[in-house]
């Protein structure tokens, strides 16, 4: 007796399936469901207990009358259970296990017949659309401008010609769309899918509503139906350009000398893609720049913190200063980011207020190139609105995302614009002019450290040996996210962004102290009153690091802060958020003689990687600490930070990662070349929104901020001898 396996896979032809029958039914493309069968294995038993390798096993074929009784039970019930079967058995003189294998097989065939007819009706779809595809091409190809006979380019088209431009690049993302659903869902019906999309009602742009805003962000508003079809064709043409500048080598991108980055060969770049975005505008320069890193979070997170424009601009604080999407043209499809294309606005900064910010208007397109490996790339629209006060334009950018293994993925990134950067102070002009200001490497560094620092947030196996280390869960997460706030309002309020209007006042240059007021009302975030922001920038001739490991360390501290009076500082608790020692929340105790200050704490957080490091602080107070730590909503607690914004110089700065990737090692941070340093206040003048600023005030603040950097000045100096 012949023992079969009782989980075998629905779908699959059961072994003893006759060959002969199975010819037969490819041969006549299963065109009669009448001719269907099984042939079953007649068992002898002696053939059983003495098998011979060469014998041809003996078949027998179902009668007539078995198949259409079989077949006609089949259309009322393709999946019979143990009885129907024995029942069924019973009637035509078949083993339950015959009818079973039956049923399996004629399940097959039908499933087979469907995804043959389904193949067919694609493979004829798809050949009409690249049947239609070449017809316009070579429409395209011909035209040639009515005024002059000439070449035509896109906004010089007949509206016919243009029509059949843009349908050419919906036709391929048809075809891109059909292959993969083929690929994925063969069987199954194709679900169509809309190309063009609004359900979500677009944010309006935040700049437009402040006062100082430039008039490149006053102007921006949602894209109109026109332009959406140029749009779209310009994202599908960004992506392809993307997804190639990530992969190529030489002699598009040639190593630099010392091997650890990568140049951009503009002339190859122009031969590679002739048609872009049009020529570089007078007076621009190009910063282009790739780099390569393996960053500790899966594919999926990755792609919705691009996506999303409140966690990007949150992840990338430090870089982007201000972000609103404008439009969404496309959510994209099946659930996921894959086609979503998204008309955005952004202020990209450094944090100092002598580099200008970047105004780009652009948009954003996401797609999933295979299994496990995605792309997110910015183009501008500066052609559908030109502005003559745009500084900045953005070729294609972005990265391309590859999944890992444990929860890993490897990212490229790629930074390409064209900018004037006529307003950037003496000091930041190596930094930007090489790159490493807005480059490729400060966005793969600062993804790198942030996605540790979520990392942290998510830790369930928190040492509990250390003193002071917080390992209560709920209050680790409040700490961390009123730290996020913390950074994200001193980036904010550091730049020398369009939303607000520096005062300089009286310096020697390079060190002047720049001052603004803010008026806090109705704000849970700040407390009420006239606020006052200063900020200066200068050079040492110290490395990134060393100024970093001095500023954050509460052990040097009074060396700095004047407003500590002299008094001890304490760290009470701190949260490690990265690999360097250095990436930490910490809450900090001065134990000073004034009794006034004894119920005032100091969070700190302290970042750093290879492209710039951070040292942030607010004063706190007990009780509201106190909340926050046993898990409390943070969102309530009023901040002013202050802090430090530490850079490179330009110098000398070494790579992050080795053009192989990697994660970025911080240790070999600016080991070398001096550091740009910037110095930020917030202080409360005055508790009443409504009251004016004093003289007395500024020159408090001023004198306040000018003291700390001589103390500065004066410590790593003497380090430094």
């Amino acid at each position: 007796m012949f023992q079969q396996p009782s989980n075998m896979m629905e779908g699959q032809l059961h072994p003893l399936e006759s060959e002969s029958e199975i010819g037969r039914m490819r041969d006549d493309e299963l065109d009669s469901t009448t001719k269907s069968g099984s042939e079953n294995h007649e068992a002898a038993s002696g053939d059983d207990q003495n098998p011979r390798p060469n014998k041809k096993k003996r078949y027998h074929r179902h009668t007539q009358h078995q198949i259409q009784e079989m077949e006609a039970f089949f259309k009322e019930c393709p999946h019979p259970d143990d009885k129907q079967r024995k029942e069924l058995g019973r009637e035509l003189g078949l083993e339950p296990l015959q009818v079973k294998f039956w049923f399996q097989n004629k399940r097959t065939q039908m499933k087979t017949q469907h995804e043959r007819h389904e193949n067919t009706q694609l493979r004829t779809e798809n050949e009409k659309l690249r049947a239609d595809n070449m017809r316009y091409r070579e429409a395209l190809s011909t035209a040639s401008c009515p005024n002059c006979g000439g070449p035509t380019a896109v906004g010089q088209m007949s509206f016919d010609e243009h029509h059949l431009r843009l349908e050419n690049a919906r036709l391929r993302e048809e075809i891109d769309r059909i292959s993969a659903i083929a690929a994925k869902y063969v069987g199954k019906p194709v679900v169509s899918y809309p190309l063009l999309s609004s359900p979500m009602t677009p944010r309006p742009f935040e700049f437009g509503a402040q006062p100082g805003t430039g008039d490149l962000l006053r102007s921006i508003s949602s894209p109109s139906e026109a332009d959406k079809p140029i749009i779209i064709e310009l994202a599908v043409a960004a992506m392809e350009e993307l997804v190639r500048m990530a992969q190529m080598g030489e002699p598009l991108w040639m190593t630099s000398l010392d091997g650890t980055t990568y140049v951009l060969n503009e002339e190859e770049y122009i031969r590679t893609f002739p048609r872009g975005i049009g020529p570089k505008p007078t007076g621009f320069k190009c910063e282009a720049s790739r780099e390569t890193a393996v960053v500790i979070m899966n594919h999926i997170n990755l792609v919705e913190i691009l996506m999303d424009v409140n966690q990007w601009s949150t992840v990338f604080s430090g870089i982007v200063s201000k972000a609103s999407t404008l439009d969404v043209l496309s959510t994209g499809i099946a659930g996921n980011y894959n086609g979503a294309l998204q008309v955005m606005a952004t202020e990209f900064q450094v944090p100092s207020p002598l580099v200008p910010t970047r105004e780009s208007y652009y948009v954003r397109y996401c797609k999933q190139h295979a299994e496990g490996t995605w792309a997110v790339v910015d183009v501008s629209l500066d052609n559908i609105r030109p502005s003559p006060t745009a500084r900045c334009r953005r070729r294609p950018s972005g990265c391309l995302i590859q999944e890992m293994p444990n929860g890993y993925s490897k990212v490229t990134w790629v930074e390409h614009v064209e900018v004037d950067d006529s307003g950037v102070h003496s000091l930041y002009k190596q930094l930007v002019s090489t790159g490493h200001a807005f480059g490729a490497q400060r966005w793969i560094a600062t993804l790198d450290r942030q996605c540790e620092r979520l990392a942290s947030v998510m830790a369930t196996n928190v040492p509990t040996g250390d003193v002071g280390v917080i390992t209560n869960q709920d209050g680790r997460k409040s700490m961390l996210k009123l730290a996020e706030r913390m950074v994200m309002r001193f980036c904010a309020g550091v730049s020398a962004s369009t939303a607000h209007t520096w005062t300089t006042l009286s310096g020697t240059g390079a060190d002047d102290v720049r001052v603004m007021t803010r008026k806090s009302v109705d704000d849970p975030g700040r407390p009420p009153g006239i606020v006052l922001s200063a900020a200066t920038s200068f050079w040492l001739p110290v490395s990134p690091k060393r100024v970093f490991d001095f500023l954050r360390d509460e052990n040097s501290r009074s060396e700095w802060d004047i407003l500590s009076n002299g008094g001890v500082v304490q760290e009470m608790a701190h949260i490690a958020n990265g690999r360097d020692t250095g990436n930490c929340v910490s809450l900090l105790r001065v134990n000073s003689a004034n009794s006034s200050q004894s119920n005032m704490l100091i969070l700190q957080e302290s970042c750093t990687d290879p492209t710039a490091s951070f040292v942030i602080y607010a004063p706190v107070d007990i009780a509201t600490m106190n909340v926050v730590l046993n898990g409390g909503d943070p969102d309530y607690v009023a901040l002013l930070p202050s802090g430090f914004a530490i850079l490179p110089d330009g110098s000398t700065i070494t790579a992050a990662t080795s053009s192989a990737g990697g994660g970025i090692d911080t240790d070999a941070a600016g080991s070398s070349g001096g550091s740009l340093l910037t110095v930020a206040f917030q202080i409360l003048v005055d508790s009443v929104p409504t009251a004016k600023l004093s003289l007395g005030s500024v020159a408090t603040v001023n004198n306040l901020i000018a003291c700390t950097v001589e103390r500065i000045k004066a410590s790593l100096s003497c380090e430094n001898a």
